[in-house]
């Protein structure tokens, strides 16, 4: 694809089918990736692919975790609950893909088995994790970094017909994250990306979120 035609194509996937992805194929995604905007240089990202068995040990730890109530534990500190115009936007999608899955306001097991669909990775065949070394924190610019990469994964996995979605509920449990996908203890994990064949049947795929107009965001200085 085009550029411009490539980011307007592309959507959040969260409903995939069970075929495995080619490792080569993965490859080919993260040799184009690593091509990202980095700090100085400095490529501060790790990439731990996981599938298999490994993975599904992950999505029934996170899922245990989370209904017996223990608390979500992240390698470094964020916002947990949004406020203000970010939070009316996190509300905004969730209406879209409510309305697109059936699921009424009232509907509480269903939303609830929507909230676990995040911690199962969305059930998709592969999951990134993306961590960074702890000796960068306070790691604003790593972080950034990771981002870069991130997208750039989510952009060349779409050309070659596989979806994506960035998933911050996946790693929340990162005990559970950390000894399954065998990662170091001097990485921090960031977040990670499912990824997988799009089910074209599963509703929530149709959903493309809303922008927020030039206006919102954008102030031109030096113009006149």
């Amino acid at each position: 694809m085009e550029f411009e035609e490539l980011v307007r194509a592309r959507r959040s996937i969260r409903g995939y089918k069970p075929d495995p992805v080619p490792r080569a194929v993965i490859e080919e995604i993260i040799a184009v990736a690593k091509g990202a905007p980095s700090s100085m240089n400095t490529q501060p990202w790790y990439l731990h692919v996981v599938t298999g068995v490994p993975l599904d040990r992950i999505r029934k730890g996170n899922t245990e975790n989370m209904v017996a109530g223990v608390k979500p534990k992240r390698d470094f500190p964020m916002k947990e609950a949004y406020e203000g115009v970010h939070r009316q936007r996190q509300i905004e999608i969730a209406v879209q893909l409510f309305e697109a899955m059936g699921i009424a306001r009232d509907d509480k097991e269903k939303r609830m088995d929507w909230v676990m669909r995040g911690f199962r990775q969305f059930d998709a065949p592969v999951s990134i994790v993306l961590t960074y070394d702890k000796i960068l924190e306070p790691a604003a610019i790593s972080q950034f970094d990771l981002g870069a990469i991130s997208y750039g994964i989510c952009l060349a996995a779409w050309e070659r017909g596989l979806g994506t979605v960035i998933n911050g509920q996946g790693i929340m449990q990162s005990d559970v994250v950390r000894e399954h996908a065998r990662i170091p203890d001097d990485q921090n994990i960031m977040t990670c990306i499912a990824m997988g064949y799009p089910d074209e049947d599963f509703s929530a795929n149709t959903v493309k979120s809303r922008r927020a107009g030039g206006d919102d965001f954008v102030s031109y200085v030096g113009f006149e």
